[in-house]
């Protein structure tokens, strides 16, 4: 599972995550979905945007379009996949 942990700490200046580090995983993500899930691939580009809104806008990142893409996600992918490791921890970082 080393291979997706979270590159950064959850503490960071805009409210409470480190959109730097949330970044990064998304890009791992994206890349997973790619190799994995391609038709899902739409749902991580969402997920990317709605990120990089929040860290050029300086404000929170649009939790209910991340809780759409990511559910979608969890129907999607299979158990044991990188892309399901991915979704969960990033349900789990955003605490959603």
């Amino acid at each position: 599972m080393s291979t997706y942990n979270y590159p950064g700490p959850l503490n960071g200046p805009a409210h409470g995550l480190d959109l730097d580090g949330l970044l990064r995983l998304t890009d791992g993500f994206i890349e997973a979905l790619h190799a994995e899930y391609p038709g899902l691939v739409p749902c991580g580009e969402v997920i990317r945007e709605a990120l990089e809104e929040a860290a050029g806008d300086g404000g929170p990142p649009n939790r209910g379009r991340i809780r759409s893409a990511l559910e979608t996600l969890s129907i999607g992918a299979s158990a044991g996949t990188v892309s399901l490791a991915y979704t969960q921890q990033l349900v789990h970082l955003l605490d959603l």
